[in-house]
């Protein structure tokens, strides 16, 4: 099925975006200990912690989505039937999930497009030459929100077909 390829996507970009965050704490101490020890300190590195950072949450947030990890209020859901926990979940990814990830994919589309236009990069001397990279998370992020959404919907429409 092809829902099956936009979770293995996501589940690949998920765990391995999830050590940028063990690479994230490393160059913190690196800084931490360049400045306090050494009197040093390096744009370079404080900026890769940000786009560490922006790499991690950006594209984790459809991994999220596929491992259910988002907030949820569980008062009423946690005691309905799968069927109707399959129509709540598809509901709401209708509703709110698509048209969201479909809002924030149009909308970021001209703010990328002129980091892009001008390859935008750091406003600090020695900093990362990059930021259009960083700001094109964001469109990313919704195209993989919103496939990992379709995914959540077809798989909450079988479990109501059931």
């Amino acid at each position: 099925m092809p829902f099956k390829v936009i979770d293995q996507i996501c589940d690949v970009l998920g765990r391995t975006v999830a050590w940028f965050t063990v690479l994230m704490a490393i160059v913190t101490v690196v800084v931490v200990v360049l400045r306090y020890a050494f009197d040093q300190g390096t744009i370079l590195l404080q900026e890769s912690v940000m786009y560490l950072h922006g790499f991690a949450f950006m594209l984790a947030i459809p991994y999220a989505l596929k491992e259910e990890a988002h907030v949820r209020v569980d008062l009423l859901y946690a005691r309905m039937s799968p069927r109707r926990k399959a129509t709540v979940d598809l509901a709401g990814h209708v509703i709110f999930l698509l048209p969201v990830a479909a809002t924030i994919f149009f909308t970021s589309l001209p703010y990328v497009s002129r980091a892009w236009r001008v390859l935008e990069g750091s406003g600090e001397v020695g900093g990362i030459p990059g930021i259009y990279i960083l700001k094109t998370l964001i469109p990313a992020m919704a195209v993989l929100l919103f496939l990992q959404g379709l995914a959540e919907c077809a798989r909450a429409v079988r479990a109501i077909l059931k």
